[in-house]
This record gives C-alpha cells, sequence and structure tokens, in this order.
C-alpha cells in the first residue's frame, strides 16, 4: 500500500505491470473497506510504528494521516495511557505467540475532547505462519457503558426505594416461587431472603388464606382482585399478623408475564388504634346514653316526688288528692315509657333474617291512619303520595311499621305548637323502594345532623321526646340491609330518606 510506505511485490521481488495494476486496485478496496467499518484501526509493525490508520481513528483521535503513520505507538498515544493499559506488552505477546487478544478497555481522550472508552483487541496478522503485523481494533463504546451506567444507578435505586419502603414487597415468578422480600418483610416476619428464595409464597400463610393466595398469584388481575385483600402473614414464631395485599403482574419490555409483584401493608398496628377508637366510642356513647336516661327520668320522678311530698301533709283537699294522684301516675307512665322505649332499642325483637313480603306502601298507609288523631290534636296536615301497585319489600311488617311510625311522630315533634304539614311519599326506583317523610318544621343545624341518629339526642322541648325513636329507625333500617339518610334546612324542614332493596 504506497499510500503508507507500505509495498506489495510478488514471491520474486519484483513486480510486472499486470500484478501492480490488480494490486493496486485491492489496495484501495482495502482502503475503502478499512474507512468504512465503525471501529478505528491501526495495523502496526514489529517495531511498534503505525502502517495503516483507518479514516474512524484519524477522526477519533484528531490526528492527521501524515503525523500517524510510520509514527510509533507512544506517538500517537499518550504513555500514560500506554503505560496504565500496558498495551506495548500486550502487543509484544501477540508477536511473540502469534494469537489474539481481545476484550481489553481503554479509556482514551484526544487533546480538547472528552474522554472516550473503548473496548480493543490485538490480532495478529500472519504470512507464512510468522506474524508481520499486529492489528489495533477499538470499538468506542462510551454511550453503552453510560447508559449501563445509568441503567446500574436506576436498579440501584430502586432496590433502594423497595428497601427502604415501610410496606411489604415480594416478589415471585410464574410459579408462586419468592424471588425478592424486602427488609419490611424480614422485619414482619423473621425471616430473611436466604429462607424463603424459591420457596411458594402461599406457604408464608395462614391455613386459611392460602387457596386464596394460591388463586391471586395465578390470576392477579380477574375480576375483584384489584382492590385491597386481606390475608394472615405467618411470623418465623407461628404468630399471624393481619396483612392488606395488592397483587399485580410484572412484564418484561415485550409484554410478557415474568412473575408477580405483591404489595403488603402490615395492619397491626391499625388494629390496635382501631380497638382503642372503638372503645373510645363506646365510652363516649355510654355516657350520653347516661345523661340522657338521667335527664329523661329525672323530670317525671321530680313531678312524682314533688306531688308525694303533697299528698303527705297532714290536710290535704279532695281536688288536690286527686290533682297529685294524677301527677304521680303520669309520671310513673313517662319513666315506664322511657324505659320501654330503651329496652327496644337495645334488644330490639326483630327475626335473625326477614323473610316475609312485605307492601312497603301498604305499611305506610295502615301507620297513618293509627296516627291521624294525633295528627288533628297537633294540628298537622298529613298527605301521602302512594302508587297504586304494591311496593313490596322483604323485612318484617310490625318492625318497619314501627320505623314509619317513629318517623312520622319524629316529624310531628318537628313542628311548632300551631301545627305544620308533613308529607309522605312511597315511590319505586327500580331497585330500590323509598319512603320520604318531609316536614316544614324548624329543620336541623348543619353541625348537627351527624347526631340525629345517636342515642337520646334530640332538639324537641322537655318532655316531648327521648331522642330514640331515630335510633331505633336506624337499626331497623340497617337490619333490612337498607339506608336512611337526612336532609335538612335549619329554620325551613327536614327530610328522612330510606331506601329498601325490592323483592
Amino acid at each position: 500500500m504506497t499510500q503508507h510506505g507500505a509495498s506489495l511485490t510478488n514471491n520474486h521481488g519484483t513486480a510486472s505491470t499486470d500484478t501492480l495494476v490488480s494490486e493496486g486496485r485491492y489496495e484501495k478496496l482495502y482502503r475503502m473497506l478499512m474507512d468504512a467499518t465503525p471501529s478505528s484501526v491501526l495495523l502496526l509493525d514489529q517495531g511498534l510504528r503505525v502502517v495503516v490508520a483507518n479514516h474512524n481513528f484519524l477522526e477519533k483521535a484528531q490526528r492527521s494521516e501524515h503525523d500517524t503513520i510510520g509514527r510509533r505507538l507512544n506517538e500517537v498515544f499518550p504513555i500514560v495511557i500506554l503505560r496504565e493499559m500496558e498495551l506495548e506488552q500486550w502487543i509484544q505477546q501477540v508477536f511473540q505467540k502469534g494469537e489474539p487478544v481481545r476484550g481489553k478497555r481503554m479509556r482514551y481522550r484526544a487533546p480538547g475532547v472528552a474522554d472516550r472508552i473503548y473496548y480493543y483487541s490485538l490480532i495478529p496478522v500472519t504470512w507464512h505462519r510468522k506474524t508481520e503485523n499486529v492489528m489495533l481494533l477499538m470499538d468506542d463504546v462510551t454511550e453503552q457503558v453510560r447508559l449501563g451506567e445509568e441503567v446500574l444507578q436506576a436498579e440501584r435505586h430502586l432496590a433502594s426505594i423497595v428497601e427502604s419502603a415501610s410496606d411489604i414487597i415480594v416478589s415471585t415468578d410464574t410459579e408462586g416461587r419468592i424471588m425478592t422480600w424486602n427488609k419490611a418483610a424480614q422485619e414482619a416476619t423473621d425471616y430473611c431472603l436466604q429462607e424463603v428464595a424459591h420457596h411458594p409464597f402461599f406457604d408464608f400463610f395462614a391455613s386459611d388464606c392460602k387457596t386464596a393466595v394460591k388463586g391471586a398469584l395465578e390470576n392477579p388481575e380477574s375480576p375483584g382482585r384489584s382492590a385491597y385483600t386481606e390475608w394472615n402473614l405467618k411470623t418465623k414464631r407461628g404468630h399471624e399478623i393481619p396483612v392488606s395485599w395488592v397483587c399485580s403482574r410484572m412484564r418484561d419490555g415485550r409484554g410478557k408475564v415474568q412473575g408477580i409483584v405483591a404489595v403488603g401493608r402490615d395492619l397491626t398496628e391499625r388494629r390496635k388504634l382501631e380497638t382503642q377508637v372503638l372503645q373510645s366510642q363506646k365510652l363516649a356513647a355510654l355516657g350520653v346514653m347516661a345523661g340522657g336516661i338521667a335527664h329523661e327520668i329525672r323530670g317525671p320522678l321530680a313531678i312524682a316526688s314533688s306531688a308525694a311530698q303533697f299528698l303527705m301533709e297532714d290536710e290535704v283537699s279532695p281536688s288536690l288528692l286527686i290533682e297529685c294522684t294524677q301527677r304521680i301516675h303520669r309520671g310513673i307512665q313517662r319513666a315506664s315509657t322511657i324505659i320501654e322505649d330503651l329496652l327496644r332499642f337495645s334488644r330490639p325483637s326483630i327475626p335473625k333474617k326477614p323473610t316475609e313480603r312485605v307492601d312497603l306502601a301498604l305499611v305506610v298507609k295502615d301507620t297513618i291512619a293509627l296516627v291521624h288523631s294525633q295528627a288533628q290534636i297537633e294540628k298537622v296536615n298529613v298527605t301521602v303520595k302512594a302508587p297504586a301497585a304494591p311496593v313490596i319489600v322483604t323485612g318484617v311488617a310490625s318492625m318497619l311499621q314501627q320505623m314509619v311510625m317513629n318517623i312520622l311522630l319524629n316529624a310531628f315533634n318537628a313542628l311548632s305548637d300551631d301545627g305544620g304539614r308533613v308529607d309522605v311519599i312511597v315511590s319505586d326506583e327500580g331497585e330500590f323502594a323509598v319512603l320520604k317523610v318531609t316536614d316544614n318544621g324548624c329543620g336541623i343545624p348543619q353541625s348537627e345532623i351527624n347526631k340525629i341518629f345517636d342515642p337520646f339526642y334530640t332538639t324537641s322541648p322537655p318532655g316531648k321526646g327521648t331522642g330514640l325513636g331515630l335510633s331505633l329507625c336506624y337499626s331497623i333500617v340497617r337490619h333490612h340491609n337498607g339506608t336512611i339518610q337526612v336532609e335538612s334546612t335549619e329554620g325551613a324542614g327536614t327530610s328522612l330518606i330510606v331506601r329498601l332493596s325490592l323483592s
């Protein structure tokens, strides 16, 4: 290759014209192939001088062909790189043994250019079994290395997140065998990864949960599995801890399922807190109930006591005797009514499962007939709107009548002494039977609406209501798998809406 100071001759040391022409063509072809290769290529002789340098190398090294061909290796590469990589020793070894050296890594920076990372190989070029030259092939892998470092950094970051998470994070293969087990899982169960790796995940659950866990691992995205599910996890000591779980598939870049990821949250502390809150609520409710009982019974007892004191006087007129006796009787009746309401509230006589087919519209009409006289006395105008066809629900007729009665009486009590209006509507809304009772009374402040179903809560004047009626209604509606809600505007009136499933 005359362009690089090398000559091609025949076996006799001379070259014919045809041969030179032919060899000139091959030299050009060879040169074109060298320049077309994406690798940087240097051909070195035994004196470690550059015989051939392709275009890729010259461009990356920012060198000219004139300053490269015929130069020794230490004139082309910085001496620091040659010493660090022991490049000259490796080349000498290839000349001596005639065996290639592959996969060495080198960092090289040309003047004014950022560092580049290369993987290089040394390939012997032999002639008649003698290594005459060594080819240095260098592939720029800077971007690949950087990408690999970024991927590694991302993997480490992700692993750090998983290990630092307070939730239990477990991954399995497609057979449900454990692959990863984070620190939170180890702290919750006392099992380390080495103890659980490659074991079936469902083996670490309570016996009554194993079937459900196995089914979720086999098909984690089937209907009904997207929500949180609670399965008790077994600890190394044999205890069970409540854990809420969400399982999802792991997929590769082509969408193929690689395994399952299960994320669990230890509910132990939450359960303790819920127990404490429930206990506090019970104590608060008990306090309200005790206060309500004391308030309601104190009134009739005070009346009966004062009347009895009058009777103990020496001279009692017949009219006063009758009046005191009547007051004592009314006070005892009032206290008895309060106790009966309390007993009905605490132990409602409701069968375990409502099984009767009940016409809600007929129940409402019959109940309104029962309170008709009281409505007239209290100057209440009651209107009823109900479909002609039966509105059938499954329930207990006597309990539903008691519910309607209490709602109506509550509406009456909300009206002023001058009376008012109560509208009752029964409707069929497809899946539900709806009862709506609306009064135009005093209404309920928004801050008090959440309390109306609490025992002994009442806005009625003393002696007009015990505050147990709506609590009993709430219990009856819930027992019938229905809902009851209130809509109210202070000073404008209140609506109570009951929804029960149609039969």
